[in-house]
């Protein structure tokens, strides 16, 4: 089959859109609205005109003074200090800072840890699935941190028919503490073809498929994950000629 243009991964494009907006928010998500104050509890706080170490240091903020959190960019942190001062303070000093009643403040970091130890992942992908555009998305839960479960459900777009591939697999992370994470797959599903009547004549087909695997995982920021996956399938026709489908796919995924 040869793939059809580019419009096809316009919905693609729009289901990650959407993805993006359901993402469980930071836990400073509420900085933004209320502007909170924080005691400085290190010996210090230093305070940079922009929001990179390139930027150079213009205020220091002593011990026990308070900071008013005004904007978050990544992992910077507009702040107002004393003598109404207005910098930029990395989230790795803002750490050891605390409440107005001296308790410890959770500024929800995620760090390769978390990935690994990710148990619900959710993720949308496109790619080639035997000459065709391949459009999926999956649902994986994890039982361990080596093993996991994976759903998943794809549009099949291509010139002369169309179709759809439901699997279930059975994933084996050898490295999950790696923040490029290979993984082996097996599994099994179904697949419909449906043909176009205006192009050729022929029935609606739905066989059994079976498939074996690799990918790779890979840990960007926050929860949000690049993913790689190479599929070989074998579609178990009842006309005793079974069929090999080569799979590639590229997507993105948030795990929590």
């Amino acid at each position: 089959m040869v793939s059809r243009s580019g419009h096809r991964f316009q919905p693609l494009v729009a289901a990650l859109l959407c993805l993006a907006a359901l993402l469980p928010t930071s836990a400073l998500a509420w900085f933004e609205a209320y502007e909170p104050e924080v005691v400085v509890s290190d010996p210090y706080l230093e305070m940079r005109t922009g929001a990179g170490r390139g930027f150079p240091i213009f205020y220091v903020i002593a011990q026990g003074d308070r900071v008013t959190l005004l904007k978050r960019k990544t992992n910077w942190f507009k702040v107002r200090g004393p003598r109404d001062k207005e910098g930029w303070v990395h989230i790795d000093q803002l750490q050891h800072t605390l409440d107005l009643d001296g308790n410890p403040i959770d500024y929800g970091v995620l760090a390769i840890g978390d990935f690994s130890n990710r148990r619900w992942e959710l993720g949308m992908a496109g790619g080639d699935f035997g000459g065709a555009n391949l459009i999926s998305g999956y649902l994986g839960f994890a039982l361990t941190p080596h093993v996991s479960f994976q759903l998943e459900g794809g549009q099949i777009l291509g010139n002369f028919s169309d179709g759809f591939i439901a699997n279930i697999s059975a994933v084996i992370a050898p490295w999950p503490n790696r923040r490029i994470s290979p993984y082996f797959m097996v599994g099994t599903g179904i697949v419909r073809t449906e043909p176009q009547a205006a192009i050729v004549a022929a029935e609606d087909r739905e066989d059994e498929v079976a498939h074996a695997g690799i990918g790779a995982n890979v840990y960007l920021s926050d929860r949000f994950i690049l993913r790689l996956e190479y599929k070989r399938h074998t579609v178990l026709t009842s006309r005793d000629d079974n069929e090999e489908i080569n799979q590639w796919k590229t997507g993105f995924s948030v795990f929590f």
